[in-house]
């Protein structure tokens, strides 16, 4: 495994996290306490979850995520040997107010969450903790545009938030704050309350692939020149970068196949990019999940790639995408691919 320091912080990390968000309804506890095994065994110390999973979002899974990695510590006794990510949930579409009413990042919501979080994870910290998405809204999630109108009437809180989350820094409950589905707009928002004497938001969790590389466009200027880290989720764009879905295969028990609505990579211009990708990879004698993960890897801006998988199988060959180097003439012969088909999957 490679390691790497965590911007701002004293937290040496691994340079492949393990994410979680299948523990709980594509995985069960077993399974989640198998890969955990695993990725420990293979140098990852580096674990992301967040309170709203398992994913996709139910009321009845919601929390087991969490609960399942709390019992895996308790279970060993190993809290101590990993760095441990979670998130609170912003309010969102509609489909989230069961966590909580309301769904915000107030003192009352923050608290409620961060403290049921260190309940079901069994520890008395949290390494990293991040907000899951904004509270204003912002074109994530499959949404490639920008629309100012559900934003007029939102109050600009971006300060209080970072003065409620450092109570709980001082508290020692937090070690480090973080930012998930956020842009630069928000990023350099919580740079400014940080030049003013606000503890500083440590890192930023954002979607990031072979098909997704918008953040490359503004938001890795911002990351790179205020020393902030970026940790990418799904660098395999919801396995369609598994070459899985290809030739209209719908594997049985994978993602897609089980929850249709997880769409944002499924698109016209995703599988002909997948296609020219595939054949890439198989040019040089790699899978495309290893040329995929290897090129999130190398890039200069990551600081660790969240991977997930559902068996100990592609668990391992995710792992194992750290010890892959791509050639120059490789990173080139995908950016001629990017240059055709750029961020079909917003």
């Amino acid at each position: 495994m490679k390691y790497t320091n965590l911007p701002n912080t004293n937290l040496e990390v691994s340079k492949i996290c393990l994410g979680t968000m299948t523990f709980g309804r594509q995985n069960t506890i077993e399974d989640a306490h198998d890969q955990m095994d695993l990725a420990l065994d293979k140098g990852v110390n580096f674990i992301d979850t967040a309170e709203m999973y398992a994913v996709p979002f139910t009321m009845e899974t919601q929390g087991l995520t969490e609960a399942y990695i709390g019992k895996w510590f308790a279970k060993n006794g190993n809290r101590d040997k990993v760095v441990l990510a979670t998130k609170i949930t912003g309010p969102g579409r509609g489909i989230f107010k069961e966590i909580r009413d309301p769904l915000d990042f107030s003192a009352a919501s923050l608290t409620d969450a961060l403290h049921k979080s260190l309940k079901r994870l069994q520890t008395d910290y949290i390494d990293l903790y991040q907000l899951h998405w904004p509270e204003r809204s912002v074109n994530v999630f499959g949404v490639r545009d920008y629309d100012h109108a559900p934003n007029a009437e939102w109050d600009d809180n971006l300060a209080e938030i970072v003065t409620r989350l450092e109570d709980f820094v001082n508290q020692g409950k937090i070690r480090h704050i973080g930012l998930s589905n956020e842009t630069p707009y928000g990023v350099m928002r919580y740079m400014e309350a940080h030049r003013k004497g606000a503890t500083k938001m440590v890192s930023v969790q954002n979607a990031y692939n072979l098909l997704q590389r918008r953040d490359e466009v503004g938001l890795t200027e911002v990351l790179q020149m205020e020393n902030i880290g970026y940790l990418p989720y799904s660098p395999l764009a919801f396995g369609m970068l598994s070459g899985k879905y290809l030739n209209n295969r719908k594997p049985e028990n994978a993602r897609v196949t089980l929850f249709p609505n997880y769409s944002r990579y499924s698109g016209k211009l995703s599988f002909r990019a997948t296609e020219k990708y595939a054949e890439l990879a198989k040019k040089y004698d790699l899978s495309l999940p290893q040329l995929a993960l290897a090129f999130v890897n190398s890039r200069s801006f990551v600081t660790s790639n969240i991977i997930g998988a559902t068996t100990l199988a592609q668990l391992e060959e995710n792992i194992g995408s750290i010890n892959v180097t791509l050639s120059e003439e490789m990173l080139s012969e995908i950016e001629k691919v990017h240059q055709q088909i750029p961020n079909p999957a917003p």
